[in-house]
């Protein structure tokens, strides 16, 4: 999800107060399957405040990844090609994380990973 360039973030403010007690909160980062999720945190009442564009990315990527895609194999030249669903490419150019390269390697037996750097 992309912000406006004159959006305000509060997630980028130097204090936050509980909602609840009006306390000091904290901030903190969570990382989930490759994803930083910002949180604000109240030590007091144990209230914990996910940034909601890091979260909508997260549940997102669950959505996706509960999905089974078949896909075809095809002979270009001397080499197989495999076509990634639109919605995947979509989602990975919404996250910045499509490159002309990707690695590709065996994490075992009949189970390849292809990954973006």
């Amino acid at each position: 999800m992309q912000a406006s360039k004159n959006a305000i973030d509060v997630f980028d403010a130097a204090i936050m107060l509980c909602k609840k007690c009006g306390r000091k909160m904290q901030k903190g980062i969570e990382l989930k399957q490759g994803f930083k999720l910002r949180y604000w945190y109240c030590k007091h009442c144990g209230i914990k405040v996910y940034h909601p564009g890091d979260l909508a990315e997260y549940k997102q990527f669950k959505q996706l990844s509960k999905k089974v895609y078949k896909v075809k194999l095809r002979i270009v030249g001397n080499s197989y090609a495999v076509t990634l669903p639109k919605e995947i490419v979509r989602f990975l150019q919404e996250q910045e994380r499509v490159v002309e390269l990707a690695k590709i390697y065996f994490e075992k037996a009949k189970k390849l990973a292809l990954c973006f750097e």
